[in-house]
């Protein structure tokens, strides 16, 4: 299991087991924030925790996920679906930036092109340790 949170600790996570690999995406929000994805399905693979109601909420244009975020601190932590896919199940991916650098290292990141495309681009062998900074 991976862990992670804010800065603040007010908001964490509980990845069950290692991703196969994180997204960078390169779309408008996503790149802004700096962050690296890995998906699952809330209360499924990934749990998030809050301390009360400390969990930010912004919805961009198309208003199908939610980016959250710590109202103490600023870390973006999580996004999520807004509505469950036709098997009830709700979409969810973590910050794999909120985690410890060691744990996550070894990951490969998938660079997803968020902004045009719309696709994968080529793997080319990076992975967090190589884009953490």
């Amino acid at each position: 299991m991976i862990t992670g949170h804010c800065h603040c600790g007010a908001v964490s996570f509980e990845f069950d087991g290692v991703p196969d690999d994180v997204t960078a995406c390169s779309c408008t929000v996503c790149r802004r924030y700096g962050t690296l994805w890995a998906y699952d399905y809330e209360g499924e693979g990934i749990r998030i925790t809050t301390r009360g109601s400390n969990t930010g909420v912004y919805i961009r244009g198309e208003k199908e996920i939610s980016f959250n975020f710590c109202r103490t601190c600023g870390c973006v932590t999580h996004w999520r679906a807004l509505q469950p896919n036709d098997k009830g199940r709700r979409r969810i991916a973590v910050n794999m930036r909120m985690a410890e650098p060691d744990v996550v290292a070894a990951i490969p990141v998938q660079r997803f092109d968020g902004l045009s495309t719309w696709d994968d681009l080529p793997k080319d062998g990076r992975c967090v340790a190589d884009v953490w900074f």
